[in-house]
């Protein structure tokens, strides 16, 4: 047996050409046999009678036939977090019937955030009550979900994906997102039949799609003690007090947004490609600036701004302008294992601001700097049917891609007699 590990987030076991892996204690995926693979051929490393590719000694990570990867569990779950979007009377219903379901009839450990029970329609209902009182709550950074957690449902839009992926900075549990929300082209399941697809989970029956994050992380050279701290940061100091360095760091599902803010002038910034200086952002205009987006990410902001679509299967980072002051500046996408980084031109007039799949926006300053590569903890998605039919789903449902009146039939001479 050979064991391959990627830095704890996931590892890679290959006995007689099985490959497992593993993501949360009770969790893994499984090959299973297709007719048709999602990846290419294997290119021939032989060219002419005596040309040959060198061999990478240090190549150790094997991707998986993404069409292969299905939820097994080694273990029955036992817990599981629901996500509920805030605020939407509308989801008041279905939280208690799948909370109630989870509780009572699969006796499974139900965890959801705190300021979900404190909503008045949900503490005021004196019969939900008794099954509240079962739960086990938390709270946004306060509380780590860390292996406590089997497998996570979302009731909403697409923001509880992305909301649910914030919780988890390292190993993502599976997750089941249903479409209650007004998009939802990452929730692929209806909550109709809630019962008996939630059922399937549990028992192991579902195809999954892994769905790369970013790891960011964000140096502010000049960080001041009075600004607030995240818990995620890391001060660093070279001996001098009026001198030190914060570092934050982030996991991203969609994207990493750098824009000029309330500024008037152009947006300059430097764009750097494992260490190298590609090009110059420059751009004019109310949300100008730069998209460094995931495949899923892609059909997101990315998109809005003019870039394509790409399915999240694809190992890839895009990189979008919003409205860039060239006329040559497209979207263009890179290999998932670069490093980009993102500072402040020189000639920069006013500083820039970012945010992470629209959360967390903060100010970069001359001498700041923004590190972008892909992360090790990908979220494993369940879908309804399988990774390229439910991303067509969407893309038609969602989106309307292609939809346009047909042309009409051209009618034959002969067919008009």
């Amino acid at each position: 047996m050979q064991t391959l590990c990627c830095k704890g987030s996931f590892e890679v076991v290959v006995q007689k050409q099985i490959r497992l892996f593993v993501f949360k204690p009770g969790f893994f995926l499984s090959v299973f046999r297709r007719n048709q693979s999602l990846h290419g051929p294997s290119p021939v490393t032989t060219f002419g009678p005596k040309a040959c590719m060198l061999q990478n000694p240090h190549a150790v990570m094997h991707i998986q036939d993404p069409a292969s990867q299905k939820l097994t569990w080694n273990k029955p779950p036992k817990s599981v977090l629901v996500i509920k979007k805030i605020r939407d009377a509308s989801l008041l219903q279905p939280f208690k019937e799948l909370c109630i379901f989870l509780t009572e009839v699969k006796n499974m450990i139900v965890y959801v955030e705190k300021k979900v029970l404190d909503d008045p329609a949900i503490s005021g209902d004196e019969n939900f009550g008794a099954i509240a009182k079962k739960f086990c709550t938390f709270r946004e950074d306060f509380d780590d979900l860390s292996n406590r957690v089997d497998f996570i449902i979302c009731l909403g839009g697409d923001g509880t994906l992305l909301y649910a992926s914030s919780l988890f900075q390292e190993s993502v549990p599976p997750v089941m997102a249903f479409h209650l929300g007004s998009l939802g082209f990452l929730t692929p399941f209806k909550f109709d039949t809630y019962q008996s697809q939630v059922t399937q989970i549990i028992e192991g029956n579902a195809a999954i799609v892994l769905r790369s994050r970013l790891k960011v992380q964000v140096l502010k050279e000049n960080w001041e003690k009075k600004d607030t701290m995240d818990e995620k940061s890391i001060i660093l100091t070279n001996g001098d007090a009026e001198s030190s360095r914060k570092v934050m760091q982030y996991q991203v599902l969609n994207e990493v947004v750098v824009d000029r803010g309330p500024s008037s002038y152009l947006s300059n910034v430097d764009l750097y490609l494992d260490g190298h200086l590609i090009t110059t952002v420059q751009g004019d205009g109310e949300y100008t600036g730069v998209i460094v987006s995931t495949p899923t990410g892609s059909t997101a902001y990315a998109v809005a701004a003019g870039a394509s679509m790409i399915h999240p299967n694809v190992p890839a980072i895009m990189i979008t302008p919003i409205c860039p002051h060239s006329l040559s500046f497209r979207p263009i996408v890179v290999p998932a294992g670069v490093e980009l980084k993102i500072k402040l031109s020189r000639e920069a007039r006013n500083t820039a601001w970012v945010s992470f799949d629209g959360r967390k926006r903060q100010e970069i300053c001359h001498g700041d700097s923004i590190t972008i590569t892909t992360s090790c903890f990908p979220v494993p998605s369940i879908c309804f049917r399988d990774p390229v039919n439910d991303w067509f789903e969407s893309l038609a449902q969602c989106l309307h891609w292609n939809v346009r009146k047909k042309q009409n039939y051209l009618i034959s001479e002969d067919e008009e007699f």
